[in-house]
C-alpha cells in the first residue's frame, strides 16, 4: 500500500508500520487523519502478506487527540463548529480498531493526549518511549469520555486507576503508564521502533491463521460490551455538542 496524505506506510518481513503523519499539528486528528488511519488499518487487515501491524506517530508526538483548531473552524455555509471528518468517520475508525483481526502493536513515541491516549486500549501490546507523556483532558474540556474508554480503561487499568485517569485530566508519565498496565515495555526514545519491530517480527513468524484465531478469541468476550459503551458515549457526546452549539 502506498502512503496516504496523513499516514506513512512501511512494510518489512510481514510487518506493516503505519505512522500518523501530521507532525506540524503533533498528529492531532482532523477529518483527514481519521479517514486515512481507518483506511490504512482496513487495508492492512485485508492483505494476507501482512501479519502484524505497528502504529506510531511521526515527529515528537504519538497523537495529541482531536485537532481543536480544525474543529473550531466554521463551516462556510453555517458559520458553526465543524465536525471532524464525515459524520461517521470516527465511528468507522473505532469499529476498525475494535474489530482489527491481526496483532496490533503501538509504539508511543511522545505525547499521547485524548484519543491519542484512549486508542492505546485497542492495542494488543504497547511499547512506549521513556519520554512519553499522556493525558485524558476530558473533564478539563467539560467533555465526556470517548473511544470506549469508559469500558476499556476499567478493564485494563482497574476501576480506581481508570476513574482517576479519566476524571482528573492530570498528566501521566511513561513510568506511571507502565505501572498502571497501559504500556507493556518502556524503551529509550532511540530504541523504541527497533524494539517494537523486533517483537512484531517475532509474532509474524507464526501463521496468520493462528494469530487471527487467538486475536479473535481474546476480543470476543468484550465486543458486545464495547459496542454498548460506544453507544453510551455517543449519547453523552451529543448532549455535550448540543450544549456547546447552543447560543450563550
Amino acid at each position: 500500500m502506498e502512503d496516504l496524505e496523513n499516514v506513512r506506510i512501511a512494510d518489512e518481513d510481514r510487518v506493516r508500520t503505519i505512522s500518523m503523519h501530521r507532525p506540524e499539528r503533533l498528529n492531532a486528528f482532523d477529518g483527514g487523519l481519521v479517514v486515512d488511519l481507518a483506511a490504512a488499518l482496513e487495508a492492512a487487515a485485508g492483505e494476507p502478506e501482512v501479519r502484524v501491524v505497528v502504529v506510531t506517530g511521526s515527529g515528537r508526538a504519538f497523537s495529541t487527540g482531536a485537532d481543536l483548531k480544525a474543529l473550531a473552524e466554521p463551516r462556510p455555509e453555517e458559520g458553526g463548529p465543524r465536525e471532524t471528518g464525515d459524520g461517521n468517520g470516527f465511528d468507522r475508525l473505532l469499529d476498525t480498531l475494535a474489530d482489527f483481526p491481526k496483532p496490533l502493536l503501538m509504539a508511543v513515541n511522545g505525547y499521547a493526549v485524548g484519543f491519542g491516549m484512549t486508542m492505546l486500549a485497542f492495542a494488543d501490546v504497547v511499547f512506549m518511549s521513556t519520554e512519553a507523556r499522556l493525558r485524558c483532558p476530558f473533564t478539563e474540556l467539560g467533555a465526556p469520555t470517548e473511544a470506549g474508554s469508559s469500558y476499556l480503561f476499567p478493564q485494563l487499568l482497574g476501576r480506581q486507576q481508570a476513574a482517576w485517569t479519566l476524571l482528573s485530566s492530570e498528566w501521566i508519565t511513561a513510568d506511571e503508564a507502565k505501572g498502571m498496565g497501559l504500556a507493556w515495555q518502556l524503551c529509550e526514545p532511540e530504541d523504541l521502533l527497533a524494539v517494537t519491530h523486533d517483537h512484531a517480527q517475532r509474532l509474524a513468524i507464526h501463521s496468520l491463521e493462528a494469530l487471527s484465531s487467538v486475536k479473535r478469541l481474546l476480543n470476543a468476550p468484550e465486543r458486545a460490551e464495547l459496542a454498548a459503551a460506544f453507544g453510551r458515549e455517543r449519547e453523552a457526546l451529543a448532549v455535550f455538542v448540543a450544549g456547546f452549539s447552543s447560543p450563550r
